[in-house]
């Protein structure tokens, strides 16, 4: 038995099957490449869903994580320290907002986004107790805790979890005209995500995003932009939000805040909705915790100079050019996305997204598939043309079989 099949064999037997991941084992990462226990180099084509945007074992980030660890570590909420008023000043300033709630993960972040909006309706809308309702849209993906499976239209994140938090009504995404339809004076918030990842990278309609912020604008209900995987310079900008000009009311970020080091999210909102919190109604042992807050300052610090965003806007352009050619080659039915983020809809016939994830594997790239055909390709901002480049022709060489 392999190093490799070991490792898997040993994994299967002790954890549950909650993922089913690519056959390899990695041992070390540098930049946008990985290496394996067997010694064999991947390139890193997903980032772990956007949460390595810059990168594996970024240096300013593990130095910033280094001083931190030789100073203090935790604190808990209990007490103040040192790093947590800077972290919340950069970050309400990087998302021309006012106020931060710190959390750990995305889903506790939306979990946050939702108790607020509730919160809001009843201390400041003046929606009755119990009834406030959230409209999301089909085919999001916030996280998998029991009440946001509860507004997911994914049979595999919802079956048998039942039964679910009522107070969500779901509408198609794209549509305002069902959205307009779906609010009544109960209404609190919706929830979306400006580019739907794990839906396949859906990219809504142009005008979209203003229309939603239009509309919620018009009937006094928040609008919470969820931008755990478009944020923080994935698609080009800071937000996705901002290909439309829009500044949503509240946005959930996660993933790459914590620069693939550590999980940091955050709900960044008004001090007049943020507000409606109380002491003891809401809380987190390690949100915010001094190590957290000291990677999360070198994240907002870095993309503060917008090299970033400027360097995924300008590799994307190019990654999506060289995609359109195989539309137009016949191998890929669409492609859809922005920056250096995409859907590709694989032609049926040339097998499953999961069959050319293992091919392109065995040729050193590393994507991952998502509903039957579609793969994602989301590679660190920090990735060279050359390997941006090099992993493309690795997808040309699979297609052509």
């Amino acid at each position: 038995m392999s190093i490799t099949d070991h490792a898997i064999a040993s994994a299967e037997a002790h954890s549950a099957h909650n993922y089913h991941p690519l056959p390899l084992v990695v041992a070390t990462a540098d930049g946008a490449w990985m290496t394996d226990v067997e010694g064999h180099r991947y390139l890193d084509m997903l980032a772990g869903y956007s949460a390595l945007n810059f990168g594996h074992g970024n240096r300013r980030l593990i130095d910033a994580a280094k001083a931190q660890l030789d100073r203090v570590t935790l604190t808990s909420r209990a007490f103040h320290h040192d790093r947590f008023a800077d972290f919340c000043t950069r970050l309400a300033a990087l998302c021309g907002m006012e106020t931060v709630l710190p959390m750990n993960t995305g889903a506790e972040a939306v979990e946050t986004a939702v108790k607020t909006a509730r919160k809001w309706g009843y201390r400041v809308k003046g929606v009755p107790d119990g009834m406030a309702k959230i409209i999301v849209a089909a085919n999001n993906f916030h996280g998998r805790t029991t009440t946001i499976i509860s507004f997911s239209t994914d049979p595999e994140a919802r079956e048998d979890f039942g039964p679910y938090t009522p107070g969500f009504e779901i509408v198609p995404y794209g549509d305002l005209t069902a959205l307009r339809e779906a609010m009544t004076e109960n209404t609190v918030a919706v929830l979306m995500e400006p580019i739907q990842g794990e839906a396949g990278v859906l990219v809504p309609p142009p005008g979209y995003l203003a229309g939603v912020r239009a509309l919620t604008r018009e009937r006094n209900v928040l609008f919470i932009a969820d931008e755990i995987q478009s944020g923080l310079g994935r698609t080009g900008k800071t937000f996705a939000c901002e290909h439309e000009d829009v500044v949503p009311d509240m946005y959930v970020l996660g993933k790459a805040l914590g620069g693939g080091l550590v999980p940091v999210s955050a709900v960044v909102s008004s001090r007049d909705v943020l507000g409606v919190f109380r002491p003891g109604e809401h809380g987190s042992t390690f949100g915010g915790n001094p190590l957290a807050c000291a990677v999360a300052l070198e994240v907002i610090a870095m993309l503060s100079t917008g090299e970033y965003q400027e360097r995924a806007a300008e590799l994307g352009e190019h990654l999506h050019r060289e995609l359109a050619l195989l539309v137009s080659g016949g191998t890929v039915e669409e492609v859809r996305g922005r920056g250096l983020w995409a859907g590709v809809d694989i032609a049926p016939d040339l097998g499953t997204g999961r069959e050319i994830s293992e091919r392109l594997m065995e040729r050193g790239v590393l994507v991952k598939d998502t509903h039957g055909s579609t793969i994602r390709i989301a590679p660190p901002l920090v990735i060279s043309k050359e390997d941006l480049d090099w992993g493309l022709e690795q997808l040309r060489a699979v297609l052509r079989g």
